[in-house]
């Protein structure tokens, strides 16, 4: 019997709060989701912020360009009213998503994805395993594994974790799979699998081929109930959801009927 894939809150219950907020980590948390996932980038002072686009007109009453501000220019603008009216929200910075995570009062993984290509380059890397590191969960002691895992689509970023927290589990995203990995392999260092939900449709049997090959496979977005259960049958090893309360509300009711 196929065990049930993790369910990942895909910038937090970002279906009903406003992405990358606190309100939807917190929510996320509440309705039980096994992982959170966010994305970070990198402000003009030095601070790791959690937002998805270069630029921050979509999910602030803001102009301009993540890279090129400061973290008090972004904290000046609201992050939560373009999703839900009267519900102000603050920027989040990477250093207060780790404390959720950490004060939790359960375990939660979370998976932190770096946006490339951006002007700071390898400096992104750095700064993540150095906020990683104040928490203790860059380079964990011998026996214990960090809650935490990198995401990206760019290799090199990949490989600038390994050389900097070799310990850290890292998940190669995909759109398509690159011609010499559709055999299950990853490159050199990289955990797991990170294919979209249209490459896992299109070719199910892909699943089997990365675990032969050792490697987890973790898709995104899985939005749908059908596609909950398409993922589940297949094998995967987490969903990354903007509805992780359907997530698990569907995987429930599946457990609940097998004999």
């Amino acid at each position: 019997m196929r065990k049930n894939p993790r369910v990942v809150a895909h910038r937090g219950a970002s279906a009903v709060d406003p992405e990358h907020t606190l309100a939807a980590y917190r929510r996320a948390i509440e309705v039980g989701a096994d992982g959170l996932e966010c994305d970070v980038r990198l402000t003009a002072d030095g601070h790791l912020v959690c937002v998805h686009d270069r630029r921050i007109e979509r999910t602030s009453n803001g102009t301009g360009v993540v890279s090129r501000m400061s973290l008090a220019e972004l904290e000046r603008y609201d992050w939560g009213s373009w999703k839900n009216g009267d519900d102000r929200q603050p920027v989040l910075t990477l250093e207060t998503l780790l404390a959720t995570v950490r004060d939790a009062g359960r375990p939660v993984e979370l998976a932190v994805e770096t946006k490339h290509p951006t002007r700071y380059a390898g400096l992104v890397e750095r700064r993540l395993v150095e906020a990683l590191d104040r928490f203790g969960w860059a380079h964990q002691r011998l026996g214990t594994e960090s809650p935490v895992r990198v995401m990206s689509f760019s290799w090199l970023s990949l490989r600038r974790m390994r050389a900097l927290a070799p310990g850290l589990r890292t998940v190669l995203l995909m759109d398509r799979i690159p011609l010499r990995f559709r055999d299950g392999t990853l490159p050199a260092g990289v955990s797991y699998a990170g294919p979209s939900l249209a490459i896992v449709t299109a070719n199910p049997e892909y699943v089997d081929r990365a675990h032969k090959h050792g490697h987890q496979v973790h898709v995104w977005t899985v939005n749908a109930e059908n596609d909950v259960r398409q993922c589940r049958d297949i094998g995967v090893d987490a969903v990354i959801s903007d509805r992780p309360d359907m997530a698990l509300r569907v995987l429930g009711e599946e457990v609940g009927r097998r004999p």
